[in-house]
C-alpha cells in the first residue's frame, strides 16, 4: 500500500487508491506488475458525480478495482451496473470535538465550513441572510480560504454590505471544529458533494444541519431529512433558517434526526468496515 499518487513498484499485498482519476497511473502500473493482487479504490465526489461519467482512465480504474469504497450509499446509484457489486459503503468518520461548546445566546450562529469554490455555492447563505427579517438574530460565520479569487472578492464585498455575514478566511482545523461545535446550525449549500466532512463533523458534535438537497447530502442525512432546501434557492433557504431560529419544535427535530445519524460516523465503525473489507480480500 502506498500513500502517494504514484506506485514505484513496491512488493505490496494490495493497493489502496484514493480518487480514481488521479490515481489511474498507479492503478494501471500495480495491475500490470502485481497481477491478481487486490486493488481498492476509494471514490471521491468528483469521481462519482463527474469523472467516471466522462473520463476513460477513471472508468478503466473501476474495471480493474477489486473493491470500490463509497463514502455514502447514494454514490452506488451513480455507477454502471457492472461496477455496483464491488461497492462497499464506508462512512468517513470524525472524532468528537473535545470540551464543552455552548452556542451564543446573543446570536443564532450559522456556520459555513468550506473553501470558497464555485461548486460549493459559497455565498448562498450570505445571500439568504439578506432576506431575513430585521428582528432575526441570525449571523453567518464562514470559514474557508478563497480558492477562486473572484469568490474571495465577493466575500470581502459581502462583509461591507451585509452585517449578518462574516468571512473568517482560512483558519486552523481545530478552530473550524470548535466553530462547528459551537454553532446553532451548519449550512451546506453545495451543488456537488461526495460526502462533506463538515456534515459528518457537525453530526458527531450535535450541531444540526441545513443542506441543499443533493445526492451526497441525502446519502449522509437520509432521504426524508427535514432540513433540506432546493439547491440554489435563496428564498427557500432563508425560510428554512427562520423556521430553525423561531420554531423550537422544528429545531429539536433537526437535532434529533442528526443525533440518529451520528453513530454512522463513529471512528470505530469506520475501522470495523475496513477490517471487514480487508478480510473479504
Amino acid at each position: 500500500m502506498t500513500e502517494s499518487l504514484r506506485y514505484a513498484g513496491q512488493d505490496c499485498d494490495l493497493l489502496v487508491a484514493l480518487h480514481a482519476r488521479r490515481s489511474a497511473e498507479a492503478v494501471f502500473r500495480f495491475a500490470e506488475q502485481r497481477p491478481g493482487r487486490p486493488i481498492v479504490v476509494a471514490l471521491t465526489g468528483t469521481d462519482v458525480y463527474r469523472d467516471i461519467h466522462a473520463d476513460r482512465g477513471a472508468q478503466r480504474v473501476l474495471d480493474l478495482a477489486t473493491r470500490l469504497i463509497a463514502l455514502q450509499p447514494q454514490a452506488r446509484d451513480e455507477l454502471e451496473p457492472r461496477w455496483r457489486a464491488k461497492v462497499r459503503v464506508v462512512y468517513q468518520s470524525a472524532p468528537k470535538t473535545p470540551g464543552p461548546h455552548r452556542p451564543s445566546r446573543r446570536f443564532f450562529n450559522l456556520c459555513v465550513a468550506g473553501h470558497l469554490r464555485e461548486v460549493k455555492d459559497p455565498m448562498r447563505a450570505a445571500m439568504a441572510a439578506r432576506l431575513l427579517p430585521e428582528w432575526s438574530r441570525i449571523r453567518v460565520l464562514h470559514a474557508g480560504a478563497a480558492m477562486e479569487e473572484d469568490l474571495g472578492q465577493a466575500a470581502r464585498a459581502e462583509q461591507q454590505i451585509n452585517a449578518r455575514y462574516r468571512w473568517l478566511g482560512e483558519i486552523p482545523r481545530w478552530k473550524v471544529r470548535r466553530l462547528i461545535a459551537s454553532s446553532h446550525l451548519l449550512v451546506s449549500t453545495s451543488r456537488m458533494e461526495g460526502a462533506g466532512n463538515a456534515v459528518s463533523e457537525a453530526l458527531v458534535d450535535g450541531t444540526p444541519v441545513v443542506a441543499s438537497r443533493i445526492s451526497g447530502s441525502i446519502g449522509m442525512l437520509g432521504a426524508d431529512y427535514p432540513g433540506y432546501f432546493p439547491y440554489g434557492d435563496t428564498e427557500a433557504l432563508a425560510r428554512l433558517l427562520v423556521r430553525a431560529e423561531t420554531d423550537p419544535r422544528f429545531y429539536d427535530r433537526l437535532k434529533a434526526r442528526c443525533a440518529r445519524r451520528a453513530p454512522l460516523f463513529d471512528p470505530a465503525r469506520e475501522k470495523a468496515a475496513w477490517v471487514t473489507i480487508l478480510k473479504e480480500l
